[in-house]
């Protein structure tokens, strides 16, 4: 995938994250009122393991397509060189491989009032609160984004390739394996998935999704520059930088808006004056991003999904991926873009309340 859904659909937990760390609790709030998505989401994570087998089994598989022999080679290249280089855990994770026959290993739904960017989060045991609900089967994640609109809220629901259990799951056969749905993403692309997800067994703030996701988007923006740096060839890190410049043109125009959305929601216009505007800023940003397809990415398609979907649920979750990736990379260079003890800090951070958290990164 190489769309705009790529910037935002590497979920820190996925469904069964929430639900294989709770699954002997049983949620009374209005919040998580989810016997039946515990069940889903067990069922759904154990059917994707189940369908996953080493990494060596496939190479030595005769019928196993050269080209997914190739791709597998290189994401245990890339798997060992997350341990090796950028000292993430050691373990089974991405040394399996399963083909799920679809296209998302999971579908998030995430959903914010109609004048507000603030997303609506459901809380679990041992997570705390997270912004989006993820589901195994697209039709069930549409009919529970059905319920939310009958709610008046925005609802965004989106593919997901890869999720993380957080390595806190017991065993190698349920730790993250390599899945059809990213296998085949270019380089540069596979090598910041796998550091992405690794990311989030390093270091997790329970309850603070930006904090999450900021700080496993910095791994693997930084991470990545460093795989295609020293271990990619001329065609890899050429193809790199322009789904690269493409992201940063794409982030500064979302941002761009998010930030007139935010300050539209903010001021004193009365509901009627704020619908007007929402409606007008939304077909700005339409325009401009068809004029910067044209002028700068010669015609291409890829975030014209987003665009066209773009509500306050989009606007919400790009926060949450990039609001704190400039402190994280302050907080890399002032260590002396030395990993462990880079990542040393970030789980002091994580351990911090909230309010204190996020003093500290702004220092």
């Amino acid at each position: 995938m190489t769309g705009g859904w790529r910037a935002l659909s590497v979920a820190g937990l996925g469904a069964v994250g929430i639900a294989l760390l709770a699954a002997a609790t049983v949620c009374v709030s209005s919040g998580c009122s989810t016997i039946g998505y515990y069940a889903q989401s067990v069922g759904g994570h154990l059917a994707l393991v189940r369908a996953a087998r080493p990494v060596p089994d496939w190479l030595a598989d005769a019928h196993t397509p050269a080209a997914l022999k190739a791709r597998l080679e290189l994401s245990q290249r890339i798997r060992d060189f997350a341990v090796s280089a950028l000292h993430q855990p050691d373990n089974a994770s991405y040394r399996r491989y399963a083909d799920l026959k679809r296209a998302s290993a999971v579908w998030n739904v995430v959903a914010a009032p109609e004048l507000s960017l603030k997303l609506q989060t459901w809380c679990f045991p041992v997570v705390g609160c997270v912004g989006y609900r993820g589901y195994y089967e697209l039709t069930e994640a549409n009919a529970f984004a059905d319920g939310l609109r009958e709610q008046a809220l925005e609802v965004s629901v989106y593919g997901v390739p890869a999720y993380s259990t957080l390595g806190m799951l017991p065993g190698d056969a349920l730790k993250d394996p390599l899945l059809n749905t990213f296998i085949d993403y270019p380089e540069g692309e596979l090598a910041r998935l796998i550091f992405h997800e690794l990311a989030h067994q390093i270091a997790f703030a329970a309850g603070d999704t930006v904090f999450n996701e900021s700080f496993a988007t910095t791994v693997e923006r930084l991470g990545a520059e460093r795989w295609l740096r020293e271990r990619a060839g001329p065609q890899a890190r050429a193809e790199y930088e322009q789904g690269a410049a493409r992201r940063r043109d794409f982030r500064e125009l979302a941002t761009r808006y998010r930030d007139r959305f935010q300050a539209l929601y903010d001021s004193a216009a009365s509901v009627a004056d704020k619908r007007g505007a929402k409606a007008a800023l939304l077909a700005e940003l339409r325009a401009d991003h068809e004029a910067m397809k044209r002028a700068r990415w010669g015609g291409f398609s890829g975030y014209d999904g987003w665009f066209a979907l773009a509500n306050n649920a989009s606007f919400g979750v790009l926060a949450a991926y990039n609001q704190l990736v400039p402190n994280f990379e302050r907080l890399f260079e002032r260590e002396g873009r030395d990993w462990p003890a880079f990542y040393a800090q970030v789980k002091r951070l994580a351990a911090l309340p909230l309010a204190e958290r996020r003093k500290a990164l702004d220092r």
